[in-house]
C-alpha cells in the first residue's frame, strides 16, 4: 500500500533506511513520547525487516509506513497503523516526524491521507491516538484534523523509566465526512 499526497509519498520502509529511521526515532526529542526507540541502527534496520512482510490484510498488527518527502525520496519520518482482530474495533495510528521536518504540516498531511484510507477504502467506523500531554504539538495537530479528546488517564504508563500521563484522541467517520464538508 502506498499513499501520495501533494508533498509527501507514505510507503515501505526499505533496508537503506536504517540510519535515517534510527537517526530520529533514537533523537530524544522524539523518542520521549514514543513506546519504542531502536538501541542501535541494527535494531533499527531488523525492524525494518520484520515490516517487509508486513500488511493491512494481517488484522491485529501494526503496519509500518515510511514517510517520504515526494521530492527526492528522503526519509522524514514513519506512521504507524494497528487495525485491531474485529472489523468494528478502533484504528489506532500513531506518527513520528525527524526534528528537523517539524512544524511544516507533514504530520497533519499524512495523517489526513490515512484518515482517507481509514475511513474510505477500508471503510472503518472509527481511529483513535494516544498521546503523551506533554508532547502539545501533537495534541494540537489531533484537534486541528478535527479529532475530539476522549479521555486523559493520570500517569497510566510507565515509559522510560517514569510514569506518564495518556490522553486519547479519536475520530468517527461521520465525523471526518462532516470535517470535509465544511472544507
Amino acid at each position: 500500500m502506498e499513499l501520495n499526497t501533494p508533498r509527501l509519498r507514505l510507503g515501505a520502509l526499505r533496508p537503506a533506511d536504517a540510519e535515517a529511521f534510527f537517526g530520529y526515532r533514537a533523537d530524544p526529542q522524539v523518542s520521549r513520547f514514543q513506546g519504542w526507540r531502536p538501541a542501535s541502527v541494527t535494531e533499527a534496520a531488523d525492524f525494518i525487516e520484520r515490516q517487509a512482510g508486513a500488511s493491512l490484510d494481517m488484522p491485529d498488527s501494526w503496519f509500518q509506513r515510511a514517510i517520504r518527502l515526494r521530492e527526492g525520496e528522503e526519509l522524514i519520518g514513519d506512521l504507524g497503523i494497528h487495525l485491531p482482530a474485529d472489523v468494528e474495533g478502533s484504528v489506532e495510528f500513531g506518527i513520528s516526524i525527524a526534528p528537523a521536518h517539524q512544524g511544516s504540516g507533514y504530520a497533519c498531511e499524512a495523517v489526513r491521507a490515512v484518515f482517507e484510507l481509514v475511513f474510505g477504502q477500508l471503510g472503518r467506523h472509527r481511529i483513535h491516538a494516544s498521546v503523551d500531554p506533554r508532547n502539545l504539538a501533537s495534541m494540537a495537530m489531533l484537534r486541528a484534523l478535527g479529532m475530539r479528546q476522549e479521555a486523559h488517564h493520570r500517569e497510566s504508563l510507565w515509559l522510560h523509566g517514569e510514569w506518564v500521563d495518556d490522553a486519547v484522541f479519536a475520530l468517527l467517520a461521520s465525523e471526518w465526512r462532516a470535517v470535509q464538508s465544511a472544507r
